[in-house]
């Protein structure tokens, strides 16, 4: 289990604090013009974007050069390069507003990350994108099958797909193939409690252990519309 609250003073003290701060006001702002999240209170946002996004920390290497697909608002992405100065990270993200909110982010932040407005099914076939990232995360994006295939094409291997889920067990099941599939294996599936009863959550852990057939992913949608199960 997780233990969240070695996080909750870095997040509110000092320099880091002051930048998280800085995130929250940039996303307050954007979020009047946008609808970037439902989640508007401070100390929700804390807790359920802020301390969420840092759970899964210690799955990014240091130095990492990492991905996070569907970067949406830029969680769990701008957290961990808030928290880890060390890590870069490609956001791709297909939506041209919310690309514009991250580059926002990320100029007046100072963090080290270049946001990409592309699907993440073509980004797995870029030859500039495929297989290139330490680790690769995704939150609030798609099922576990589905988001394996956008994902894992991404990472290099011997590096890791890293997702952010709720309870997780039932989309565990479903996405044995599609990690066989798609040549990486579970690594760890480690579960957390939000502070306050905010609920369960649990990171799924995979590592790369062998090239991506170069079928995959799909497109066309089939990654939705037709699973691997």
């Amino acid at each position: 289990m997780i233990d969240l609250s070695v996080y909750e003073q870095r997040i509110g003290t000092g320099e880091t604090g002051e930048k998280f701060s800085a995130f929250y006001a940039l996303l307050s702002e954007w979020n009047k013009k946008f609808n970037l999240t439902r989640i508007t209170e401070e100390e929700e946002c804390r807790t359920k974007h802020f301390l969420d996004s840092a759970a899964g920390e210690k799955y990014f290497p240091r130095g990492a050069f990492a991905a996070e697909v569907g970067s949406g608002a830029g969680f769990p992405s701008v957290p961990l390069m808030i928290l880890r100065p060390d890590l870069t990270f490609t956001l791709i993200e297909s939506v041209g507003k919310k690309c514009a909110f991250l580059e926002c982010a990320v100029k007046e932040l100072g963090l080290s990350a270049k946001v990409v407005n592309m699907r993440a099914e073509d980004a797995g076939k870029d030859k500039n994108f495929r297989e290139r990232f330490d680790a690769v995360c995704a939150r609030a994006v798609a099922r576990l099958n589905t988001l394996a295939e956008y994902c894992v094409p991404l990472v290099k291997e011997g590096g890791f797909f890293v997702a952010y889920k709720g309870r997780a067990e039932e989309e565990l099941r479903e996405a044995g193939r599609a990690f066989s599939v798609l040549g990486c294996s579970l690594f760890v599936e480690e579960r957390y409690e939000l502070p306050g009863g905010e609920g369960e959550r649990t990171l799924v852990v995979a590592k790369k252990t062998e090239k991506t057939p170069p079928a995959y992913p799909r497109g066309h949608g089939k990654e939705r519309s037709k699973p691997l199960i």
